[in-house]
This record gives structure tokens, sequence and C-alpha cells, in this order.
């Protein structure tokens, strides 16, 4: 079949606009796809610089802090004892002074009359294990009995004629004394057994007796030599690979 000039001039037009629509799409289609390939470059980069930035700013604020402190005269050993006296403090191995109550107990001054049980007569370890729960819960930040500590590992319990107290056998009067807020102490004392103790007192005859005072001074604590235990550290105890 043969084409008129007229027509062959219109099918050459027709394909070179064909070329022309395929070669842009091409190129459209090439752009976009490195937008697309940029954006999903940049975006996390934004994101990771942006989390370096605030661990920095972090780091940065510490070492002011501590720069601020050698700025003060306070070097690395100052520090370490700094941080050390206050691990002593929590653990009561330093003698404390300030404001507190003083409370003591006593057996009873009258021998038991006719049938009455004798053991209502004396001062029981209980009573004594009671009042360190009230200071503990009224917030005591030290706390002493005869003048023996008491931490963590103190044991109160009965044996015989005497309450044994940190390994020592104590005999009444019972002598404790408290530091902290005096009237938040006191509260405390009246929500444990205090009531019972003021009862014991008019009928048995024991003693009871609180004190203010804006001086109260508490021995150091006994130091506690560990054979067993050892520290964690990262999670893992020091024999442990």
């Amino acid at each position: 079949m043969h084409l008129k000039k007229k027509e062959k001039f219109l099918l050459g037009f027709a394909l070179i606009l064909l070329c022309f629509l395929s070669l842009m799409l091409f190129k459209t289609h090439r752009v976009s796809g490195n937008q697309v390939t940029l954006q999903e470059t940049i975006v996390p980069s934004l994101i990771q610089t942006e989390k370096e930035n605030q661990q920095l700013s972090v780091e940065n604020e510490k070492l002011q802090v501590q720069l601020e402190k050698y700025a003060q005269g306070q070097s690395t050993s100052t520090l370490a004892n700094q941080q050390l006296e206050e691990a002593k403090m929590n653990a009561g191995l330093i003698g404390v002074v300030g404001p507190g109550l003083r409370i003591t107990l006593d057996d009873s001054k009258r021998a038991a009359i006719g049938q009455e049980d004798p053991k209502l007569c004396v001062i029981h370890e209980e009573y004594i294990r009671e009042i360190f729960n009230a200071l503990w819960n009224g917030g005591a930040e030290a706390i002493a009995v005869n003048g023996q500590r008491i931490d963590t590992n103190t044991e109160v319990f009965c044996s015989g004629s005497f309450i044994q107290i940190n390994g020592t056998r104590q005999m009444p009067p019972y002598v404790i004394e408290a530091i902290g807020d005096t009237n938040t102490l006191t509260a405390a004392l009246k929500f444990y057994n205090w009531f019972k103790l003021g009862d014991l007192q008019q009928q048995d005859g024991i003693t009871r007796k609180l004190k203010v005072l804006s001086k109260v001074e508490i021995p150091a604590g006994i130091f506690q030599d560990y054979q067993y235990a050892q520290p964690l550290s990262n999670g893992k105890s020091l024999g442990e690979k």
C-alpha cells in the first residue's frame, strides 16, 4: 500500500511526538525516584544526628557540673571522700546528732500480787520492736537503744532475764533515742502501741516515759563483716564470668 505524501508526513510527526513524550516520561520518573531516595536517606540521618546532639548535650551538662565543682576547689579525691562519707552515713557507720525523742521503758517496781502473772510487770522485746517500727514509720533518721545503734542487721529478742540487741545483753531500763521531726515521731508513736503501754503502766506499774529533746546524740553502728555476700557489678557478682 502506497501512502500519500501528506499521510507520510503525519505518520512521521506522530512518531516524533511519541518519542518525545516517552523521553519526558522517563526523565520525570527518574527525577521522582531520585527524590524518594533522597528523602529516605536524609530523614533517618537527620533523626540520628538529633539523637547524637541530645546525647552530647546531656554529657556536656554532666561535664559542666564536674567543672564547676573543680572550679570551687573540689578535687577528685575530695569528691570521692564526700561520696564515701554519704555511704557511711546511710549505713549508720557515723555517729549523728540532732533533735529527737528519748523514750524510757522499765520494769514495774512492785512484785506480782497473788495469782498475777509476773510477766505482766516486765518490759518485753515486742514492746521495743513496736516502738522501733513506729519511729521508722514516723521518719526517724537514726535510732539507738541503750547506746546500741539500730540498723538493718539489728536483732531484738528475749533471752531469759535480758533482751539481746546487736549481740549484747541489755537490761532495763531501756532508753530508746531517735532523731527526726519530733512532732511526726510523737504522732507516729500514738498510732502504734503507745496507748497500750500507757494502759500497762497504769495496771501493772511498768515505766513509760517520753521526752522531747532539742539535741540527741546517737553513736555509730557496728561494721558488718561480710564473708559470703559479694557486691554486684553490672548485674553480676564479682566471681561470675
